[in-house]
């Protein structure tokens, strides 16, 4: 159940930025980075923030 949350939050997460990049400001774009950065280094490192998040409330697996 938390990896399909955390998927969709990454994913509104970058449609969201990609949308306000577009039409409000490109600095948004680093945003979109920053998303993709932290999926990158939870699959390195196997932390993930938002999981924690999510644990603390009471989100079960």
């Amino acid at each position: 159940m938390k990896n399909r949350i955390i998927r969709a939050i990454a994913g509104s997460f970058i449609l969201i930025s990609l949308v306000l990049a577009h039409y409000v400001n490109p600095n948004w774009y680093w945003f979109t980075a920053f998303v993709g950065f932290n999926l990158l280094q939870s699959s390195i490192t196997k932390w993930c923030l938002m999981e924690d998040i999510l644990t603390k409330l009471g989100v079960k697996d």
